[in-house]
């Protein structure tokens, strides 16, 4: 099996380049880090994460081309490859609305803006000119990079709908499918061939890395806890499809987004994360989750990506997961 870590930009620089050599230390194929609004610039920590390790491959987990626009996503793909000497990754997706809606945004026809982007910056990552005449993108024959790429940018999409799911399977090298539940990987599989299928595209050849939300630590209530802040911050912008797969509804979240949101009262809104919701990631001790996780594999999984929280230290979860459930799962 292949692994990856994913964390959230939120830490401070040093801190993520601790984890990135961590996780390269640990045994992980990648080291994904997102770019959500208002916090640090995921740009600026992989160039230094680049710089501080030698092996792992890193990546974005995700940048969307309603903030940053697709020529300047393509400038930092090829600038990023060079500085990790051909380790980069680029995860693209629509950005979720209602973080976007902070700024003003509404993400227009999500699915063809994410398929032109990626479109635009595979042309221009293997040296073409991208002229372009679509619904979200129109380029003119000048738009091409003024200097030579190291190689074509591997892309793949972070992925909610059941669209965007079908176009990681027609389109990219690889998707950020988000498993919350984990067991969502039954719902979202099928989707994805789907778009492989209807491409003439081997499945085998897409690496869809399942996505999952992982707290782990020997102390089982601080690994809930520090779960529950995750789901507390993020339950309320996550896609219907989880919320159906674990038996809630956005309605649930709203007491939870106010509190978090509009009040600011974390402790409040940590109280109101109710047992079902607490199923959409995995937590406990190593002996707990491993079970959980192996059965992921026997699905078909090929590519485990654990994501936020990690643990209630983050750092020292990269590293048990790399001494204690790696090598079970290999196994």
């Amino acid at each position: 099996m292949k692994f990856s870590v994913r964390i959230n930009n939120d830490l401070p620089v040093e801190q993520t380049v601790a984890m990135a050599r961590a996780a390269e230390r640990a045994g992980f194929d990648q080291f994904w880090l997102s770019d959500d609004l208002f916090l640090r610039s995921a740009v600026v920590m992989l160039t230094a994460c680049a710089l501080a390790t030698e092996r792992i491959e890193i990546g974005t987990c995700i940048v969307n081309p309603y903030t940053i626009h697709p020529a300047e996503i393509a400038m930092i793909a090829c600038t990023l490859d060079e500085c990790s000497n051909g380790r980069f990754n680029l995860g693209l997706s629509s950005g979720a609305a209602e973080f976007l809606k902070w700024i003003g945004i509404t993400p227009e026809k999500p699915v063809t803006a994410v398929r032109e982007t990626l479109d635009a910056i595979n042309r221009l990552t293997s040296g073409e000119r991208a002229a372009l005449d679509g619904p979200f993108l129109r380029w003119t024959g000048d738009a091409y990079l003024r200097f030579t790429p190291r190689r074509r940018i591997p892309i793949y999409v972070g992925a909610l709908s059941p669209n965007m799911l079908r176009l990681i399977g027609s389109h990219a090298d690889g998707g950020l499918p988000l498993l919350l539940p984990p067991e969502h990987y039954e719902t979202v599989q099928p989707l994805i061939a789907d778009g492989a299928r209807e491409a003439n595209r081997r499945l085998e050849d897409i690496d869809i890395a399942a996505c999952i939300w992982c707290s782990l630590s020997d102390d089982r209530t601080a690994a809930d806890d520090a779960l529950r802040d995750k789901i507390a911050y993020y339950g309320h912008a996550m896609s219907p499809l989880i919320w159906e797969r674990i038996g809630v509804t956005r309605a649930d979240f709203d007491p939870i987004e106010r509190a978090i949101m509009t009040d600011n009262d974390l402790q409040r809104a940590r109280s109101l994360v109710t047992p079902l919701m607490m199923q959409i990631g995995v937590s406990g001790t190593a002996a707990e989750i491993v079970p959980r996780l192996r059965a992921l594999a026997e699905r078909g999984v090929r590519h485990l990506s654990f994501g936020p929280p990690l643990g209630p230290d983050p750092l020292r979860a990269v590293e048990q997961l790399g001494r204690e459930v790696l090598p079970a799962l290999r196994a």
